[in-house]
């Protein structure tokens, strides 16, 4: 719940010319409903795409009132959206099960998810990491097709460290990818789970994101607090050419 429309705009002004030249990846944004419209227009044409932050489980048209359809998302300019990100599952009681309603609808409507999972301080000093894990991504992509989950980026967001003081080594962070890779190729089988992209999502910053990324099954970021300055986001996106 960041910046007002003429603040999105402010910062994509600055933004775009920093990773004009990053071709090597793709870069997403994710600003508030009310700047996806605006942002979009701004960015046309240019490398950098844009996400929402949250979809409606129901395809719609409907009387549900509140709620952002995939299809007006869409509409907006928004080629992704995230979906079950930590927050919305510790303040908005998102469950696994509307993870999977939210997943059919963006596919439906031709957007492509970042589906976010990661377990909670007490569940990792329980020993229940990949069990806390393994029971999102199986709830969250049940009955889906090999062709429907090909479309999704995973995010792993170790909730334990984030705002807690404690921190997940790059190593921590490759196990538990490599535990998700592992789960993706038993659900849908070892060609899908080569090809699906995992983000890292636990406090990503400018001096961390080269180490994450030498990790063999860290394919990006899912970047918060950093990536709300311009300068910032992007010393994460360039991290090649300042090593």
């Amino acid at each position: 719940m960041y910046k007002t429309i003429p603040e999105a705009l402010e910062f994509v002004r600055a933004f775009k010319p920093l990773v004009v030249a990053s071709t090597y990846c793709e870069i997403v944004i994710a600003p508030p409903f009310t700047a996806i419209k605006h942002v979009s227009a701004r960015l046309e044409g240019s490398n950098v795409e844009v996400a929402a932050q949250d979809v409606a489980p129901e395809p719609g048209p409907g009387a549900f009132t509140g709620e952002v359809s995939a299809s007006m998302i869409k509409d907006a300019g928004a080629r992704w959206t995230i979906i079950g990100h930590s927050e919305r599952r510790q303040y908005y009681g998102e469950t696994d099960e509307s993870v999977n309603s939210k997943l059919r609808a963006a596919i439906g409507a031709g957007l492509l998810p970042i589906v976010c999972v990661g377990e909670r301080l007490e569940e990792r000093d329980a020993g229940r990491p990949e069990q806390v894990v393994e029971s999102q991504l199986g709830g969250g992509m049940r009955n889906l097709t090999v062709s429907e989950a090909s479309r999704i980026i995973i995010a792993y967001e170790p909730i334990w460290a984030i705002g807690t003081g404690r921190t997940a080594t790059p190593e921590t962070a490759q196990q538990m990818h490599a535990f998700i890779r592992f789960r993706i190729t038993t659900m849908f089988g070892e060609s899908l789970s080569e090809k699906t992209r995992i983000l890292y999502g636990g406090s990503v910053k400018p001096d961390n994101i080269a180490a994450l990324m030498n990790q063999a099954d860290i394919d990006g970021a899912l970047v918060g607090g950093a990536s709300l300055e311009a300068d910032s986001f992007a010393r994460i996106v360039n991290y090649k050419d300042s090593r």
